[in-house]
């Protein structure tokens, strides 16, 4: 983590409940709380005037809600968002307009902290990406004999992106709720899917996650230059495969980073080989 912090604004209309995400955060070093809100209009002031990176934000509250929040903002200043509130029925809309993480009152410390970790890494993502840019910019002008000097930076994308299309499903995030909690899952976290019956099971960092959804389906929609079919009922991320051993009758095993082993049915060994190939 870069020596500056985390500008963080807690926004919630419960006293009680601002005060324990103020405290929680306090605990860690990246992050500096700046402010906090207790209503809709105050929470688009403070957001349009102090621009923070991060913030804490409820759904419930007086004037405007927190999706109603985002919106006033109108895609001007759009820091990372937490959401925090007692209702998980709001937890599709927070996907949809890529919210970081979707906290379920009451919460754990644990779930606190890698909501926290996540919020962290997407502001670095962010300021990693808008320097990248700058730094292209220049170039481009510098080539092109121009001045970068007083010059609009091309627009950005849209902070919003398009609905996903099954409402639970992108190419790169994905919405799974267990457990009373919702969990984002970035596709690059994901380092194998099974098939189980009428679900998908979705290994990730030594977790295990379940989605209803068919194969197929899951297929169609992810990243096809990050995941491949490798079998009937799995896929794998090409990032995760260490290599390829010989099994039996022609066959071969995919042996993953953590030491998974996995079978690849022929039907299947063209692609995955190809990709491995143009991944060296």
């Amino acid at each position: 983590m870069s020596s500056s912090k985390i500008r963080t604004l807690v926004i919630d209309d419960e006293p009680a409940a601002r005060r324990g995400v103020m405290l929680l955060l306090e605990r860690d070093p990246d992050i500096l709380v700046i402010g906090e809100a207790s209503s809709g209009k105050e929470a688009v002031r403070k957001i349009l005037a102090e621009k923070p990176d991060l913030v804490f934000l409820d759904v419930q509250m007086p004037e405007l809600n927190g999706f109603k929040v985002l919106e006033a903002l109108g895609g001007q200043h759009m820091p990372s968002v937490v959401f925090v509130t007692a209702y998980d029925q709001h937890a599709l809309q927070a996907f949809e307009i890529n919210a970081v993480d979707y906290l379920l009152k009451p919460f754990e410390d644990d779930r606190f902290r890698s909501a926290v970790r996540r919020a962290k890494a997407e502001v670095v993502r962010r300021q990693t990406d808008a320097l990248s840019n700058k730094l292209s910019h220049l170039l481009n002008c510098l080539q092109s004999g121009g001045s970068a000097l007083g010059e609009a930076p091309a627009p950005a994308a849209s902070a919003r992106p398009p609905p996903p299309a099954t409402g639970a499903i992108t190419r790169d995030r994905i919405l799974l709720k267990s457990g009373g909690e919702i969990h984002f899952l970035k596709a690059e976290e994901i380092d194998w899917i099974e098939a189980e019956g009428d679900h998908m099971k979705f290994h990730a960092g030594g977790r295990v996650h379940l989605l209803r959804e068919t194969m197929g389906n899951l297929e169609e929609r992810l990243e096809p230059k990050r995941f491949i079919r490798i079998h009937r009922s799995a896929i794998v991320n090409i990032d995760r495969v260490k290599k390829l051993s010989p099994s039996f009758a022609g066959e071969y095993a995919v042996i993953l980073h953590d030491g998974t082993k996995l079978r690849l049915s022929r039907g299947y060994q063209g692609r995955l080989q190809e990709l491995m190939r143009n991944a060296l």
